[in-house]
């Protein structure tokens, strides 16, 4: 009979078997969506549109609170609606007369310095005009802070301050600011009384025509001009010209051309300031028998010409109000300014035709390019 105990020192009996291990395949997935993200254009058109409606809601907000102050425009009606400008106050005395003011700054120039494509003299003529039929308008003072610019636009502003004082009896008040030299005096020379600082830069009565000659910079290149013309004269001016083929009959027509400008200018100082004289007596001043010797072009402090009789009074903005009340022979008045509305179809003509073909942004840093072949009313140090 055979026993079941193993026998001794026999090996021990092997571990039972484990069932195989089935090694499973990982459960393919398809791969999570991503979002989708814009191409850069996309991004900067989603950019630039926030930018703009940011802007434009801004400037909504801020004319519409503007509109809300009681300080704020008011409509003009009557006459000065045909201008679409609207008047606002500087300073609400309670009084029953106005005095407008009309702040000319910067260059004096013939394009267009508003979004309604209006230029300085379009801006100043619709003002006087307002201020002409307007009963409360008793003075006008002009504040004058411009180093000059064009011939033209010079001559025209001071035609029309001539024919609003000689039409509607009101004086007009020149108050020189920092600068108010050449074509800034040209437009102050014709005001009943002239109001300036004692550190006003100010005279350079003179006329003014510059351009550059880049032939000898195309000579050492070795580039030559091909000229075809109907006449000898018509080249004048040419910036590709030798010395000596600027013939002096050129010269002579140009100097003529300046000097001619400048004896308008002269006689509308004369003229300007005799009348003044004459209706100020002995309260303003006359020009020095001298004057004349000092319009050579050159810069006068406010002090320097106040001794020449070229300005009536040294002072500032508060000193023009007050004068203009005596001379208006008024005791109290308000400040006023009419200006064009604000209107959103004017801020998007920078996506449209306009005549300006960049958009100019202010960085502090004034920029001044003159027209080559213009002749300017200008001070020698904006050139």
């Amino acid at each position: 009979m055979e026993s079941d105990v193993p026998p001794p020192n026999s090996p021990p009996p092997p571990p039972p078997a484990l069932p195989p291990i089935i090694r499973q395949r990982p459960v393919s997935r398809p791969p999570a969506p991503q979002p989708q993200r814009p191409s850069g254009g996309a991004t900067g058109w989603i950019i630039l549109t926030v930018i703009l409606v940011v802007v434009v809601g801004g400037v909504f907000v801020l004319s519409l609170l503007g509109s809300m102050i009681g300080a704020g425009p008011s409509t003009l009606s009557g006459h000065g609606g045909q201008h679409g400008l609207i008047m606002s106050t500087i300073e609400d005395n309670s009084a029953g007369d106005d005095i407008l003011v009309i702040e000319l700054n910067g260059v004096i120039t013939s394009g267009s310095i508003d979004g309604h494509g209006r230029g300085i003299v379009e801006l100043v003529k619709e003002q006087l005009e307002i201020a002409k039929e307007r009963k409360r308008v008793k003075a006008v003072i002009l504040r004058v802070d411009s180093p000059g610019g064009e011939v033209m636009p010079s001559d025209d502003i001071a035609e029309l301050i001539t024919k609003f004082q000689k039409e509607s009896k009101k004086p007009v008040i020149a108050q020189m600011g920092s600068v108010a030299a050449s074509g800034g005096y040209y437009i102050s020379a014709p005001c009943r009384w002239i109001v300036a600082n004692k550190l006003t830069i100010t005279g350079s009565i003179g006329v003014i025509m510059s351009g550059y000659n880049y032939r000898g910079l195309m000579d050492k290149v070795g580039v030559r001009a091909e000229v075809f013309k109907s006449g000898k004269m018509k080249d004048m001016l040419s910036s590709s010209k030798k010395e000596d083929e600027i013939l002096p009959e050129e010269r002579e027509i140009v100097m003529n051309m300046i000097m001619e400008t400048y004896g308008t200018f002269t006689n509308v100082v004369s003229t300007g300031r005799s009348k003044a004289a004459e209706l100020n007596g002995a309260a303003g001043r006359t020009l020095s028998g001298s004057w004349a010797s000092f319009a050579d072009g050159r810069i006068l402090t406010g002090n320097q010409a106040y001794e020449l009789g070229f300005v009536d009074e040294i002072g500032n903005f508060e000193t023009a109000v007050a004068r203009a009340k005596t001379v208006a022979n008024i005791s109290d008045a308000n400040l006023i300014q009419f200006q064009a509305p604000f209107d959103l179809g004017s801020l998007f003509r920078i996506f449209g035709q306009t005549e300006t073909k960049t958009l100019k942004i202010d960085l502090g840093v004034e920029t001044l390019k003159l027209k080559k072949g213009y002749l300017y009313f200008m001070m020698p140090t904006a050139l």
